[in-house]
């Protein structure tokens, strides 16, 4: 059943309509000016010299590790709490994911864990920006060149954030974006790899192409690649998003407000800070910790009859089915990321949720906090 209140919902205007109407009567329908133009206004955005789209965050990410090089015998540290796809990214290259513990409050990359975790087979880091919170891009770029290691920021929930007014995406050898439908801005699929390295550039938009190099003939392939091209149509709409990420932005930085004095008055409800030092949050989620001893599933369930969809964002990792039987999974322990995973729930949140949208979602909460059954002590 849809739910009267989705979890997300893109914001499309006639703006968008219109961009992607001229590109299908154009008839030129991939590796065409959109691409072109969208990837350099992506690029400007961030004050970088290119942007390479791809068809999916989760392809830059892939793409991203093959540039650097990284591959079988390397490590690759990642936080167990972000969506799967920066560890499955690490696996596709052959690479082994070593996932660090998080910062209490941004739930970011904790650096002293990252230190703790460092090996001859350390190659890279791999920073996510969680929920649209700037990791602490400082401490964890002095890791990174202290001891050479590659720097790639996972900014698929962070464009327009900022870590000492410095945009998330610009810190790393290379950054990935993700353009998904529940992201601030949206290409339907797409993302996009950043970068200040023309080489690292060119070797992206080969890789993405099924390894062609630009002056090639189309049946000649330089090396191995991928058919990870974003279409005309998608770029249409990723530009007519850009050019309002502004406002949208504060949209959302305004919902969240209204999430935080609405959700004041719920006992035990740990709300995410609306401001935190040195950071500009791009809000991509609005996500609130349960009191201690709910049950989250049952939680959910009395929201979901009421038709408010809500979410888990995010289950650890490394406690998924597909990683649990993995050599070591068994002996890993993060409790500080369990420990907040278990209580983490994304409330609907999404450019154009209203006011009142946003109090029934609220008395919804309360009521279910009240009715649901409490979950039972963990061992």
């Amino acid at each position: 059943m849809t739910p009267r209140i989705p979890l997300s919902s893109p914001d499309i205007t006639d703006a968008e309509i219109d961009a992607v109407t001229a590109v299908l009567r154009s008839q030129r329908l991939s590796l065409g000016p959109e691409l072109e133009a969208f990837e350099q206004e992506l690029a400007a955005c961030h004050d970088l010299p290119h942007a390479v789209a791809v068809s999916s965050g989760t392809a830059g990410l892939h793409l991203a590790l093959l540039t650097l090089g990284i591959g079988a015998g390397h490590e690759v540290i990642v936080p167990s709490f972000a969506f799967i796809a920066v560890a499955n990214a690490v696996l596709q290259v052959g690479a082994t994911p070593v996932f660090a513990e998080i910062d209490p409050v941004t739930l970011n990359l904790d650096p002293a864990s990252v230190e703790s975790l460092l090996s001859p087979r350390t190659r890279a880091l791999l920073v996510v920006h969680t929920f649209g919170v700037p990791a602490a891009m400082d401490a964890l770029g002095r890791i990174a060149r202290r001891h050479g290691l590659a720097l790639i920021e996972d900014a698929c929930e962070a464009i327009g954030a900022e870590f000492d007014g410095q945009r998330a995406g610009s810190f790393g050898d290379l950054a990935v974006f993700g353009f998904y439908p529940n992201k601030q801005m949206t290409t339907g699929e797409g993302g996009a790899v950043l970068t200040r390295s023309p080489q690292f550039a060119a070797r992206l938009r080969s890789l993405r192409n099924q390894g062609r190099q630009p002056s090639a003939d189309w049946l000649d392939h330089a090396e191995p690649g991928y058919n990870y091209r974003l279409s005309e149509l998608a770029c249409a709409l990723g530009r007519a998003q850009l050019a309002r990420l502004g406002p949208m932005l504060g949209q959302r930085q305004a919902a969240a407000a209204r999430y935080d004095a609405l959700l004041d008055s719920i006992s035990g409800l740990d709300r995410p800070p609306l401001t935190l030092p040195r950071r500009s949050i791009s809000w991509f989620v609005y996500v609130v910790r349960l009191p201690e001893g709910s049950d989250r599933d049952q939680v959910q369930a009395v929201m979901a009859q009421s038709g408010i969809a809500t979410g888990r964002y995010f289950a650890p990792i490394h406690l998924q089915p597909a990683w649990r039987n993995r050599t070591g999974a068994s002996t890993l322990s993060l409790p500080l990321t369990e420990s907040i995973a278990r209580r983490t729930l994304a409330l609907p949140f999404f450019n154009q949720v209203t006011i009142r949208q946003q109090l029934e979602v609220t008395t919804a909460l309360r009521y279910a906090l009240t009715h649901a059954h409490p979950s039972s002590p963990r061992t």
